[in-house]
């Protein structure tokens, strides 16, 4: 017999990769693919914005069943922190955090997230995950979006420095606290002088204004806009320019007004340090004070003895009249010293009684002694009525 020639090996592949195919498709039912919108999406602080996310199935056989509720979870992932679930949706039952939703009512192949009044931290990326079980299998797919809450600038400051004078330099400077991103600064002059000024007087990055050789029509009223894609804010500065013989009046006056000052500060001290100086002196008590020196008499009718010791005036008159005014100090004779006869003058045997020394508001003579006091000798008085 001769054998049937059998189909060629062309065929035979067709016909094998056709039913693989068919297995393949039978296992495995349907196929899942979820859909992100754009990669990245911007959005302004304050606003809201929808993170588009949708899923569908491909089947390759109707199916007599409806698909099962889909499970679907949102996380937001930062650099610098451990990524978060924001949203999910499981068994029919969704929980999400503030500010944040699923734009449709589940059950909906629709899965996007919506987020209100968003703020600069809502920034980050956003990953969903999506399962769903049909006839038996389970499906799922997962994709991620980025992202970005803008800035509007917030109102910057303005600030001028050195001393604007004619023929001086000065810097304006501007700032804003907040940007993103990250802000351009303009500087302008307003009317009735309006004036724009691009680099090398400005830089646009940090915001300065350099000013060059001043003059007085250089014053006026400069205005700095902080600008980026969001939107704009801006302040002022006035410049008023000043002569120099101005500048320096100004000057002068300020340094005689400190130079002043200075001097009538140190016035002061002086002053309070003298009357320190004098007030010490009064306070102080001096022990052991030394007593007068001895001092001469002139008078021709008053004679005292080369051994005797010093007596006043009033002494002697009193002891010639012999009246004494009740409670004064006579003075007291000194023990070691004597009353010796005047030479050329006659001795007298007229012999006076013995004074009592009196004291001094009742203080006795040993008293007197121990406070320091210095016994003087009361010089007798002779015939002729002088003293010796």
């Amino acid at each position: 017999m001769v054998p049937l020639p059998g189909p060629p090996w062309s065929l035979q592949l067709q016909l094998f990769l056709l039913g693989m195919t068919i297995f393949v498709s039978v296992s495995r039912g349907a196929q899942l693919e979820l859909h992100m919108g754009s990669p990245r999406v911007e959005a302004v602080e304050g606003t809201e914005v929808v993170l588009p996310a949708w899923y569908t199935l491909n089947r390759m056989m109707s199916s007599p069943k409806p698909e099962a509720s889909p499970y679907v979870l949102w996380f937001l992932e930062q650099s610098g922190k451990e990524m978060v679930q924001v949203l999910s949706y499981i068994d029919g039952k969704l929980l999400s955090k503030p500010r944040i939703s699923l734009v449709h009512t589940m059950p909906s192949r629709n899965i996007s997230l919506k987020l209100v009044q968003l703020q600069e931290q809502d920034s980050g990326q956003y990953k969903c995950s999506v399962n769903v079980q049909d006839q038996g299998n389970s499906m799922s797919g997962v994709g991620s979006l980025e992202l970005d809450v803008l800035v509007s600038p917030a109102a910057p400051s303005c600030h001028l420095h050195g001393v604007p004078r004619t023929g001086a330099n000065v810097t304006l400077t501007c700032l804003t606290p907040r940007s993103k991103p990250v802000a351009q600064y303009r500087w302008e002059r307003l009317p009735p002088r309006v004036q724009f000024f691009f680099s090398p007087a400005i830089d646009s990055i940090r915001g300065s204004l350099f000013l060059t050789n001043l003059s007085a029509s250089m014053s006026g009223v400069y205005v700095c806009k902080a600008i980026n894609k969001v939107g704009s804010a801006q302040c002022n500065v006035t410049l008023e320019v000043t002569s120099g013989p101005k500048a320096a009046v100004v000057a002068g006056a300020v340094v005689v007004t400190l130079v002043v000052l200075v001097v009538l500060s140190v016035l002061v001290l002086l002053y309070y340090h003298r009357e320190k100086i004098q007030e010490e002196p009064a306070n102080d008590i001096k022990e052991d004070a030394v007593a007068p020196r001895t001092l001469p008499w002139t008078k021709s009718s008053d004679t005292i003895s080369k051994n005797g010791t010093l007596s006043s005036v009033t002494s002697a008159r009193a002891l010639r009249h012999g009246s004494t005014r009740p409670g004064a100090l006579t003075p007291t004779p000194s023990l070691s010293s004597q009353a010796l006869p005047s030479p050329g003058l006659p001795r007298t045997n007229r012999t006076h009684p013995p004074t009592a020394s009196p004291t001094l508001g009742g203080v006795s003579s040993s008293a007197l002694s121990r406070m320091g006091a210095v016994p003087v000798m009361v010089p007798a008085q002779s015939q002729a009525g002088s003293l010796v």
